[in-house]
């Protein structure tokens, strides 16, 4: 089987606003191959400057668009992933952004070897990895995600609602966190509490607001443990590795929760042995895809901690996420994401619904088992030329 064509596609919400909300726009890619199958996978990332990636001309040996390097490809297993991951990763060795960008096309590998092999990538990531599980997928519990209200009474009118639609467990985050004064930061974790109830999991998403402050950091862990959060997460800046070494140091009393800003490997490793967090978070559509994102979950097992994904995309990412830790039983946390635009809600024509007994579960479909909706990438496509001296290098108008 061979790579005939990587196509990225850029897709956008008529309206964007300052809301850390990654919903909307995003940037997804599809592989096609010679024998008629193609994956989708879909980067969480700006979509122009990583479409940039995609056909960038070549300055030199190290700076290779990926197009260049994957167009005419042998694609016969997952050893030949791993290989093309390397590849890759070496030839735009001076593009800052090419992790984020190969992200999707490192998922869509995944679905189409997949798809080939008539497996879920769980298992061959198992067989890969030596994940022993026995093929067994385990249910995840289902943290739905969302921001802050502007307000306490927004907080709580939010939360309330999460209750409602059954959620056992939510993480609020960004917003006004860390924008006021300790008080209304308080205030904000209450009314989360207040609205989920007692025995509800609340996760607190503090959005990188104390910098590499980690005294305030931990006062702030102190002050919200009346209120029992699974965990604090990203208090402090995702290169503030020292920081966060000296805030466990301390033995605050909540977990310490971060690593959606791992964008390498070597970024995650830091934060583990270093940093020393109990939950990490890793986003597959920034840290190359699948590939990575499943040796940072071996690095988490050998260490000791918890490996939580980070997914606040469409179902798309959801599922590509899950599968990378679908097979350890003691990871049984997934972020949900429970808000989100028009167009991460209809990208996929699946969803991986919260069963009846509040867990999510991966289908035994092949290759990362959910579909793209074509009307939806053509309602929200942007159309996109680029050209240099007269000849085009990139041009996506339609689908």
């Amino acid at each position: 089987m061979k790579i005939v064509a990587v196509d990225p596609f850029y897709l956008k919400m008529p309206n964007i606003t300052t809301d850390a909300d990654g919903t909307q726009d995003t940037l997804v890619v599809r592989v096609r191959t010679d024998e008629g199958i193609e994956g989708w996978g879909e980067c969480d990332a700006s979509p122009l400057v990583s479409l940039a990636t995609y056909c960038c001309p070549m300055s030199h040996g190290n700076i290779i668009n990926i197009r260049q390097s994957l167009v005419g490809e042998v694609l016969r297993g997952s050893d030949d992933i791993l290989r093309l991951h390397d590849k890759i990763l070496r030839n735009a060795l001076d593009i800052q952004q090419i992790d984020h960008a190969y992200s999707g096309t490192d998922i869509a590998l995944w679905d189409i070897v997949g798809q080939k092999l008539k497996r879920p990538v769980y298992q061959l990531l198992e067989d890969q990895f030596g994940f022993s599980s026995q093929g067994i997928d385990h249910p995840k519990i289902p943290y739905a995600s969302v921001l802050f209200g502007d307000t306490p009474e927004a907080t709580f009118q939010i939360a309330t609602r999460l209750k409602s639609q059954g959620f056992k467990a939510a993480k609020f985050g960004w917003g006004p966190m860390g924008q006021f004064d300790e008080k209304y930061d308080i205030e904000l974790v209450e009314s989360a509490r207040e609205g989920m109830g007692k025995s509800a999991q609340i996760m607190i998403d503090a959005g990188v607001a104390w910098g590499s402050d980690y005294k305030t950091a931990y006062d702030r862990a102190e002050a919200f443990s009346q209120y029992t959060p699974t965990w604090l997460e990203e208090p402090l800046a995702p290169e503030a590795i020292e920081a966060y070494g000296t805030l466990s140091s301390l033995n605050p009393p909540i977990p310490i929760a971060a690593g959606e800003g791992s964008a390498t490997f070597r970024m995650a490793e830091d934060l583990i042995l270093n940093g020393k967090v109990d939950y990490v978070q890793i986003d597959v559509g920034r840290v190359s895809g699948i590939t990575t994102a499943a040796r940072i979950r071996q690095l988490a097992e050998q260490q000791g901690i918890q490996y939580v994904n980070h997914t606040f995309k469409s179902h798309l990412s959801l599922a590509a996420s899950l599968h990378v830790f679908a097979t350890n039983e003691d990871f049984n946390l997934l972020e949900y994401p429970a808000d989100g635009s028009e167009l991460s809600q209809k990208l996929t024509t699946e969803k991986l619904e919260v069963g009846t007994d509040g867990q999510v579960r991966l289908t035994e479909k092949p290759g990362i088992g959910v579909n793209i909706d074509l009307h939806t990438i053509r309602e929200f496509l942007v159309s996109v030329k680029i050209e240099l001296n007269g000849t085009t290098i990139f041009d996506h108008a339609v689908l």
